[in-house]
């Protein structure tokens, strides 16, 4: 028998409260569960944000962080599941950072506290009380943690610079004056 040291139980106890609370935030996006908007009000959200096309964006955040979270929680595919999660929370951290790092000034603080917390447990591994160590860690080896960091952080660099294009271009056409009157 072996004994699980407090190693095992803070990755956990991080696992289960980081994951719940992605999983449930991507459950909002998808399903409308717990007082959200579900793929079409969020659709809209980020299609106003910039994220385009929006229902898309909010199906892909939403399994982010639903799946990203809901796998964490279990700790299985943790590299994956990590890497997703953390992907979702910068194209999330995008959209706060002109209001600064606090949350309650709209900041990005949240979304960036979720993303690294998810980025640390894709690194740190599951622990042994993880489904990934029930199954011998098959879907948690060593080389699988650059490989989805990697894929994932390429991916949300495009994501989040063409939204981020998109916003400048939208905010320079909002500033000028029609070239003809209709």
């Amino acid at each position: 028998m072996t004994c699980y040291d407090r190693r095992d139980l803070g990755l956990l106890l991080l696992r289960l409260g980081t994951g719940g609370v992605l999983a449930a935030h991507g459950a909002q996006k998808l399903f409308g569960w717990f007082g959200g908007a579900g793929i079409e009000g969020t659709g809209q959200f980020m299609e106003s944000v910039g994220y385009r096309p929006g229902r898309l964006n909010a199906t892909a955040s939403g399994l982010a962080e639903c799946g990203g979270g809901t796998l964490l929680a279990l700790g299985l595919a943790t590299p994956a599941a990590g890497a997703a999660a953390a992907g979702g929370m910068a194209g999330a951290s995008a959209v706060h950072l002109p209001n600064g790092f606090f949350n309650a000034e709209g900041g990005f603080e949240y979304p960036a506290s979720l993303g690294m917390a998810a980025t640390g447990l894709a690194v740190a591994g599951p622990g042994r009380l993880s489904l990934d160590h029930l199954l011998g860690d098959r879907l948690n080896r060593g080389w699988m943690i650059p490989a989805a960091l990697g894929v994932v952080a390429a991916g949300a660099a495009v994501v989040v610079g063409t939204r981020n294009k998109r916003v400048r271009q939208e905010a320079q056409l909002g500033g000028q004056d029609a070239l003809f009157e209709e």
